[in-house]
């Protein structure tokens, strides 16, 4: 799991059919204090998060490809959360 920033949403014209319907956004992995760290990840959004709103993202494929519904979908990454600003002890 990794904390990071919406950075931007994805759009593709050609995807895998398990694709279908779902969001993906652009994560920027950030540390504690907000700095980037690391190269940015696509995820799939089930939750709907907003630019540049902190979420959690997480690597568990498995869990991704249960989430979309189908075990030979290439998914990775996954939100997995959306930190609520006013408690996450991180400066904005």
């Amino acid at each position: 799991m990794l904390l990071a920033r919406v950075e931007g949403n994805m759009v593709a014209t050609r995807k895998h059919p398990s694709f279908e319907g779902w969001r993906f956004v652009v994560c920027q992995p950030i540390n504690n204090a907000g700095e980037s760290e690391g190269a940015p990840q696509i995820a799939i959004d089930p939750h709907g998060a907003g630019m540049h709103q902190r979420v959690v993202i997480s690597s568990d494929g498995s869990a991704a490809r249960n989430a979309i519904g189908d075990q030979k979908s290439p998914v990775r990454w996954m939100v997995i959360g959306v930190v609520d600003e006013k408690d996450a002890g991180v400066p904005v």
